[in-house]
């Protein structure tokens, strides 16, 4: 197969007639934002404007929100970050002191204060549908599927469905064992000349077709 015009990963529009698609790598400027190549934003009201639906960075914190290569991520989607939480063991979780003026001088926690949770990792080849929320430190598995409207609060393994609020596993894609294969096989760090070459074993319904390419 010879591609003379492929999708270049390093231009934020790959598509100049699909203008609500955004490789969204090129278009976040926060350094804890870190996306691989080939992931998109589908999103007709403004498909660069991804990082504005990643709320509440807070330097001392530190959080990381990582997003693999492949990955279709539908409109509304809301990456809640670790900055979002609020201290829960005293008698209210109302922050006083980021109100500013006298009210600054109230208690403020301290980082290990926090119910801090880590990066928040998303896979390689995952599907997240319209307006899902991602809670801080979750980690999606490759190949998985979120379904429209979930809230992920914990961890979903890899090729897996997974909705509702809170998310939950429906069902894996495929068997253990050929999980397992896919996982190894790692399609997503192929180059872009293998990929290309073996879109049929990739997009194919016949799951026996993958088996044939060497690893």
């Amino acid at each position: 197969m010879i591609i003379k015009n492929r999708p270049n990963p390093n231009e934020a529009f790959p598509n100049p007639n699909l203008p609500r698609l955004c490789f969204i790598k090129n278009v976040v400027k926060n350094p804890r934002i870190i996306i691989g190549d080939y992931t998109y934003y589908d999103d007709v009201d403004g498909a660069d404007q991804f990082e504005k639906h990643v709320t509440h960075f807070y330097d001392f914190i530190g959080d990381k929100l990582i997003i693999g290569k492949f990955c279709a991520i539908a409109k509304g989607v809301e990456f809640v970050m670790n900055g979002a939480n609020h201290r829960m063991d005293g008698v209210t979780t109302y922050p006083f002191y980021i109100m500013g003026g006298d009210w600054g001088s109230a208690i403020a926690p301290i980082k290990d204060e926090l119910p801090l949770k880590g990066d928040t990792v998303v896979g390689n080849d995952v599907w997240i549908g319209q307006n899902v929320t991602v809670m801080p430190g979750v980690h999606i598995g490759d190949g998985a599927i979120i379904g429209t409207n979930s809230v992920v609060a914990s961890d979903i393994p890899p090729y897996s469905i997974a909705a509702g609020n809170p998310c939950r596993v429906i069902r894996k894609r495929f068997d253990d064992e050929f999980i397992a294969y896919l996982l190894e096989l790692k399609w997503w760090d192929w180059d872009i000349e293998k990929i290309e070459t073996n879109f049929k074993a990739l997009s194919s319904c016949d799951l026996s077709l993958i088996r044939t390419i060497e690893k």
